[in-house]
């Protein structure tokens, strides 16, 4: 087998190791068969046959997008509208939209049509240094149509140099042919949760605990038979209303609670004592004109990690941009520079429960980022800006 070994040098790293950002202003990173064998001073670099010339850029983990809805059919443009006549989200939900008119479309779309469908979405994030991405189903609301969404995310990954990772949600709507929640929950654990494990489609398992959505008992099955399977659980938690939802995830060792935007203190010190990642959205917060905000300095003071992601979804976050999502974090939320990047790569990682990718470390994949900017700043800075120079994805 050919090895293949690559010394990018003559840059500026931020590595992301430790706390903070892990900058080197003379930097090189060494990669040898797709891993990262040295990330450090230039001055400590190892030889090798070829040598990439980075003039002065900086280099970052390739980011990860950790909370997305990717793979869909249609868009909700319409709900748009009503939401600026002054319809509410659970008003739209609650007479049929939402949800739900995603579903529709969804199921009456072909394997090869949500792939085709939502190529141009991945490509997107792509094209702004992603190479890691989180993908939910929660469109299909049936075994069939779940099915056939994790099986689209899956061969998304075969198409573009990215690594999927699948989530099932499952518990993120109630489905027109139930009439009782708890029947549909008796579904998706006792039918819908084992038969697509049992495949191999599923590395996480969501739900959605919401008045609109999954009460936290519901949740809580939902959560108990993941564990049996042997499969990592997460949770949209707090985002409309304070249910408990961290608390329950945090219970059952979550990776991650999503959203947050009404968790409480208790909410906050029990993700602090499980490792709960904090993942906040600033794109659906900023897209229903949400008014109240995560608790960020609670967050900080407990240690929680917090870690940001587009939600790219059709009805509430229709955004393929994490460099804009991280100006919308710092801006409407008020994180720092340090947090933002952070976000998206270590923070993110960990959300997702990675343990190879969002550092700059020998040892890890080598997924660069390489930035025409001047300071790390530059990524949150800036408004409608792609300042991506090149994306290393297992080294090439």
């Amino acid at each position: 087998m050919t090895r293949m070994n690559r010394l990018w040098h003559n840059a500026r790293l931020m590595t992301l190791e430790g706390r903070g950002l892990g900058i080197v202003e003379d930097g090189a990173v060494a990669c040898e068969d797709g891993a990262i064998t040295y990330a450090g001073p230039s001055a400590g670099a190892p030889k090798t046959a070829e040598r990439i010339d980075c003039q002065g850029r900086w280099i970052s983990p390739g980011l990860v997008d950790c909370h997305t809805h990717l793979v869909y059919a249609g868009n909700r443009a319409r709900e748009f509208e009503l939401r600026l006549a002054g319809a509410s989200y659970e008003e739209i939900a609650r007479s049929g939209g939402g949800i739900v008119s995603t579903m529709k479309a969804t199921r009456a779309a072909t394997e090869d049509e949500l792939v085709a469908t939502s190529l141009p979405r991945l490509d997107a994030l792509i094209a702004e240094g992603v190479t890691t991405v989180e993908i939910k189903s929660g469109y299909g609301l049936s075994l069939t149509d779940e099915r056939k969404q994790l099986r689209a995310a899956r061969r998304l990954a075969d198409l573009r140099a990215v690594a999927v990772t699948t989530t099932f949600l499952g518990a993120h709507a109630l489905p027109p042919e139930f009439a009782d929640r708890d029947a549909y929950v008796t579904h998706v654990c006792d039918t819908m949760l084992p038969a697509l494990a049992a495949e191999g489609l599923v590395d996480a398992v969501d739900a959605f605990c919401e008045g609109i959505g999954f009460s936290p008992a519901q949740v809580a099955r939902v959560f108990e038979v993941a564990r049996t399977l042997g499969l990592p659980v997460k949770l949209h938690a707090e985002q409309l209303s304070d249910l408990g939802g961290a608390a329950l995830a945090a219970g059952h060792g979550a990776l991650s609670a999503d959203h947050l935007e009404y968790l409480d203190e208790a909410g906050v010190a029990a993700m602090a004592a499980s490792g709960t990642v904090a993942v906040l959205l600033p794109g659906a917060f900023y897209f229903t004109r949400e008014e109240k905000r995560p608790p960020v300095e609670a967050l900080r003071a407990h240690g929680v990690p917090i870690a940001l992601a587009t939600d790219c979804n059709p009805g509430t976050s229709p955004l393929t941009s994490p460099l804009l999502a991280m100006n919308m974090a710092a801006t409407l939320f008020r994180l720092t520079v340090e947090e933002c990047i952070a976000g998206f790569t270590r923070e993110a990682a960990r959300a997702l429960g990675h343990s190879d990718v969002g550092t700059l470390e020998p040892g890890k994949a080598c997924d660069l980022a390489i930035w025409d900017i001047g300071q790390p700043a530059e990524l949150v800075y800036r408004m409608g800006f792609n300042p991506l120079h090149a994306r290393i994805r297992r080294g090439q």
